[in-house]
């Protein structure tokens, strides 16, 4: 049959290296099932297009499927300059959308190349073609020792321009004589690292992933020679998560939703004098603004559909300004003889930054801080209160919201017990109802609270608007001490303090009555009913005007009951009003620039939140089996390490200020482990619950999996993570930076992180045993590493990238969560990540040093990162130029061929 060559070249973006086989019922190997396996290729006696010149051999991989009758070229090699005989790194793939069954054909075509440049998979412009030949997968299948050969064609047939070996190789039979027929003819200098790739991973692949929340998967598989010539295998896999969209739609469905309560808190606040009146109905407009705005971005995001991850190239549109950039996971995973599996995590995504709204005036770290010394010198309209008081407002607004329920639903069922005749019924849920109100006593009777209230009643009344002296309260009675502005909590003797003070023993009194009833009925349960025994406490006899000690226990107990439920519901009355007092003053000292970094803020923390979910998650599934890590998680928390590659200087430095205050807010985050209602992916997915000054990450796990957890995490306990940022520039900009700017930014992150970590590590010593962590073949003490990362944050020295391999290698020490970053998670992250991987198998699974060179390049060049490339910019370069790469150190800079000019 013909084959129709189609001009068109399908470019599949991650696609693996892996040849899948499927059992089907017209197929003639009916015993097979579906397989994995990589198939490498070799060459021999290639003649090149010139005489005597030896060819720069590319070999074109091209699928055609029997029943479409139709060619699609979707792979290449890397090239291998300057050999009749080369030994190629780059296997072949069948990608997921053409499921390969034993008839399907593979087609090699051989290229000699002139120049290396490559867009995408096709081959490079500059080549001439050597030779083909074709292959069935049922050839590969019934060949002996897994391996053909097949003789080069050229155009017209005829001439053989050399032959290609073809080699079937199992990944996870890891037998010491795997690589043997493959590197058999090859002599010693031409050793070359295999490389492989893979769409749908392996049979036995043990890796714990939840197929919920990671998708679009890209695998690649190289075989590397360790240190006792016996070969690892090493796979890479790098996968999108859907959180970098449902996390940020959660968020902005709870951002509507607070500001929407805080726009009712501020109308109930009820009559206020013309000014306050004005400024409150100023800042529900801003407030009005601000919601429209999230819910038009919040129904843009949701038409979207396609794949899970924004593009660098997205990065400063508008309605994708919540979604984090380029968040992927890698995972490295690594296979040796009589050794067990081996797995390192990374999670990369581009710096939380507000990139729509630009970088003019700095980021988030400068902008929050010229605005609150603004705030003190120049907000005479209103109260100064300090973030410390503002946050303090919220937490009292969210009990108040929380305990008054609880409170109320707790009494009820004290009526209930009563109805029952329940005395044990009864002492329990007494019990409980004494412990949330002086829970709620605890979180409402502050200082703070009693001075709004004052300083409402103040506002109420007058009917003027406040002096306009910045060092005078307003409000401020002439005659009175004046109150320096840093002092912030106006005082009004003029009113009468003692009437908050009334509220409160109100409750206590209630409560008390409460009690006593409780007491006198247990004290009457042995005895005659209709006996008539005493009040034991005088404070009864104050609220109890008409009830008949012969009647039924609820009868008796309702009516103080239902006094205490008024007690409460007084007290959260003005409390609330109180605290959105405070908030009002908030919002009316910042308006409009308050709002506005409230957005930039709300902003940056949605990209950290989406990222640190996705790294939560992967962790956690990593470590389901690991009762270690499970202790430490319930006990301590984990530690999440952000690494990041950017400049200080220009805008990357307002970059670098918006991700320190966006990593410093996920301190406001805990994780909340449940079971799923149903293993339906639906039920799978993490929930967001909270408001902006603490939020819980709900992870369902499907019921088997729960089950097996800690009773402490099964019980609900809420989940720690310490969130710490170092960052090293690498880049032009940073050596412009250390010799003409200020690095002062990155000392002082990198200085106030490390001590965040040695406190963490200090607290994990305290509470988890040593043998809870992992165990690596480097001996370094953890105390020592720690140790070495402390004197490099203090030393002054020029992009000190140690700083960065220290922090990570006590990361992975700790169990913690790895991510880097840079702009956009592309380019210098690729240069960290492939480093990391390699260095990891140097220092932890002895690869031989002659190889490691070659495993950093091969896995730039042909890896999950240049795919990442490929996926972002639908080109596979770097976006790096030469003059970029001379100042970087040299350890981070891209094989060549692999870089230039592209927008990113």
């Amino acid at each position: 049959t013909q084959l129709r060559e189609e001009g068109r070249e399908k470019t599949l973006t991650g696609s693996h290296v892996s040849l899948t086989t499927g059992s089907q019922e017209t197929s003639c190997f009916p015993e097979l099932r579906t397989y994995h396996f990589p198939f490498p290729f070799t060459c021999r006696d290639l003649i090149g297009s010139g005489r005597d010149r030896k060819p720069n051999a590319l070999v074109q991989v091209a699928v055609i499927d029997p029943r479409e009758q139709y060619l699609v070229s979707h792979a290449c090699t890397e090239i291998v300059e300057g050999s009749r005989d080369p030994l190629f790194l780059t296997g072949v793939t069948f990608p997921p959308e053409y499921p390969a069954s034993p008839e399907t054909l593979v087609k090699l075509t051989v290229y000699d190349v002139r120049d290396k440049a490559r867009d995408n998979v096709s081959k490079p412009l500059s080549s001439s073609f050597l030779g083909s030949a074709t292959f069935s997968v049922s050839d590969l299948l019934r060949s002996k020792d897994d391996q053909l050969t097949l003789n080069l064609r050229s155009s017209d047939g005829v001439l053989a321009v050399g032959t290609v070996l073809v080699s079937r190789v199992n990944m996870g039979e890891m037998e010491e004589g795997d690589m043997d027929h493959i590197t058999a003819d090859v002599q010693q200098a031409q050793k070359c690292t295999l490389v492989c790739e893979s769409s749908q991973g392996t049979l036995n692949d043990k890796d714990n992933s939840p197929l919920t929340v990671f998708k679009n998967p890209v695998c690649k598989v190289y075989k590397f020679q360790t240190v006792d010539s016996k070969w690892m295998l090493v796979r890479e896999q790098m996968e999108e998560c859907t959180l970098s969209f449902s996390i940020p739609r959660q968020l902005l469905h709870l951002y509507i939703q607070e500001d929407m309560r805080r726009i009712q808190e501020l109308r109930d606040l009820g009559e206020l004098s013309p000014h306050w009146d004005n400024l409150r109905k100023e800042v529900i407009g801003r407030y009005g603004q601000v919601i429209a705005a999230y819910q038009e971005t919040l129904a843009e995001l949701n038409k979207i559909t396609g794949p899970s991850f924004k593009p660098s190239c997205s990065k400063a549109q508008r309605y994708l300004e919540f979604i984090p950039i380029n968040l992927h996971t890698q995972r490295m995973r690594v296979m040796c003889p009589r050794q067990t599996d081996a797995f390192y995590d990374v999670i990369t995504v581009g710096a939380p930054a507000a990139h729509f709204q630009g970088f003019k005036g700095g980021g988030l770290q400068r902008l929050l801080s010229r605005h609150e010394a603004e705030k003190k010198s120049t907000a005479y309209q209103c109260i100064y209160y300090s973030p410390e008081h503002t946050a303090k407002a919220q937490e009292v607004l969210h009990s108040v919201g929380h305990l008054q329920p609880l409170i109320s639903g707790l009494a009820d069922q004290l009526l209930q017990a009563a109805q029952q005749h329940s005395m044990a019924g009864l002492r329990e849920a007494l019990k409980t109802l004494a412990g949330k109100t002086e829970q709620f006593v605890h979180a409402l009777k502050d200082e703070l609270v009693k001075s709004a209230l004052l300083a409402l009643h103040a506002r109420g009344q007058q009917g003027q608007s406040p002096p306009q002296n910045p060092g005078h309260s307003p409000g401020q009675e002439d005659g009175q001490t004046p109150l320096k502005r840093q002092d912030s909590i106006p005082c009004h003797k003029e009113y009468d303090e003692e009437e908050w003070d009334r509220v409160w023993a109100d409750v206590a009194k209630s409560l008390n009555c409460v009690i006593a009833m409780v007491d006198k009925l247990q004290e009457q349960e042995p005895i005659n009913n209709n006996q008539e025994q005493p009040i034991p406490k005088q404070v009864l006899a104050d609220v109890i005007t008409s009830h008949n000690p012969e009647g039924d226990w609820r009868e008796q107990l309702c009516p103080l009951v239902v006094r205490l439920k008024e007690c409460v519901a007084e007290v959260v009355v003005r409390a609330r009003r109180a605290m959105t007092f405070v908030l009002l003053q908030e919002a009316a000292c910042s308006i409009p620039q308050g709002l506005f970094l409230k957005q930039r803020r709300d902003v940056v923390f949605s990209q950290a939140l989406a990222a640190l979910a996705c790294g939560f998650v992967m962790r956690l599934y990593a470590g389901m089996e690991d009762k270690g890590f499970l202790r430490q998680l319930h006990l301590v928390g984990l530690v999440a390490q952000f690494e990041s590659l950017l400049s200080t200087y220009s805008e990357e430095i307002g970059m670098l200020e918006d991700m320190e205050v966006g990593i410093s807010d996920l301190h406001r985050v805990a994780f909340k482990i449940t079971q799923a209602k149903t293993d339906d992916p639906c039920d799978l997915q993490p929930v967001v619950i909270g408001r902006r000054d603490h939020y819980t990450v709900e992870v369902p796990l499907p019921r088997l999996a729960f089950q097996t957890l800690p009773h402490e995490i099964k019980e609900g306990k809420a989940l720690q993570v310490y969130p710490v940022l170092f960052n090293v520039g690498i880049n032009e900009q940073q050596t412009i930076a250390d010799r003409f700017g200020d690095i002062s930014l990155q000392e002082r992150i990198n200085q106030r992180n490390f001590e965040i970590l040695d406190s963490y590590y200090k607290s994990l010593s305290d509470k988890v045993p040593s043998e809870c962590l992992p165990c690596f073949q480097t001996q370094t003490d953890l105390k020592d590493l720690l140790g070495t990362l402390g004197q490099n944050v203090v030393t002054k020295k020029r992009k000190n990238v140690e700083i960065l391999w220290l922090a990570g290698t006590i990361c992975r020490r700790l169990n913690g969560i790895r991510f880097t970053s840079c702009k956009s998670a592309k380019d210098r992250t690729s240069m960290s990540v492939t480093l990391e991987q390699c260095a990891l198998l140097r220092d932890e699974h002895q690869l031989n040093k002659d190889y490691f060179t070659r495993a950093l390049d091969c896995m730039r060049r042909e890896g999950c990162r240049i795919e990442n490339v490929q996926k972002n910019i639908k080109c596979r370069k770097y976006a790096f130029n030469m003059l970029q790469l001379m100042a970087f150190p040299k350890i981070y800079r891209p094989p060549e061929g692999t870089y230039g000019k592209v927008d990113s």
